[in-house]
């Protein structure tokens, strides 16, 4: 579905998760490189793994990098006119969830968590995690939030 108006709204992507991805899939690849060019063939010598075995964690690596990719550019919070959207991490299209400006009567923001409260007693609402957001970005969710609910 495109969007009418894509410059009014926000998009927070799961470059904090993207990290740990990229770093897992560099491991790999350099696994699979020591058993490429430091473990030697020789018939004689049973004991060394044979450089084949490289090949599985170059395997690995190449969804690892995918699944990096992956998080790094599709949105898991995105803030709209509309209101919040949440696009979870298994089936984001189907499964996306959509809160309207108008619901939310609260947000309380802390190093990890927001929370969306939907009664002005806060005792509905929704938690989410903000550790698949990146650090710098924390806070401009924070303001953004902040921006549009005034007395949370």
């Amino acid at each position: 579905m495109p969007v009418a108006e894509p410059q009014k709204e926000l998009r927070f992507t799961r470059a904090g998760q993207a990290v740990v991805f990229w770093i897992a899939s560099a491991t790999c690849v350099m696994a699979g490189l020591v058993f490429f060019l430091l473990t030697p063939y020789r018939a004689d010598t049973p004991e060394l793994p044979h450089p084949a075995w490289g090949l599985v964690p170059i395997g690995l690596a190449i969804p690892l990098m995918w699944l990096a990719w992956h998080c790094a550019k599709h949105a898991y919070l995105l803030l709209s006119p509309i209101g919040v959207e949440i696009f979870p991490f298994f089936r984001p299209a189907s499964n996306m969830q959509v809160i309207p400006w108008a619901q939310i009567a609260a947000a309380d923001i802390d190093g990890s968590r927001l929370t969306l409260h939907f009664s002005a007693e806060k005792t509905s609402g929704i938690h989410l995690s903000l550790s698949p957001i990146a650090k710098d970005r924390r806070a401009l969710l924070a303001k953004a939030i902040r921006g549009r609910l005034p007395s949370s």
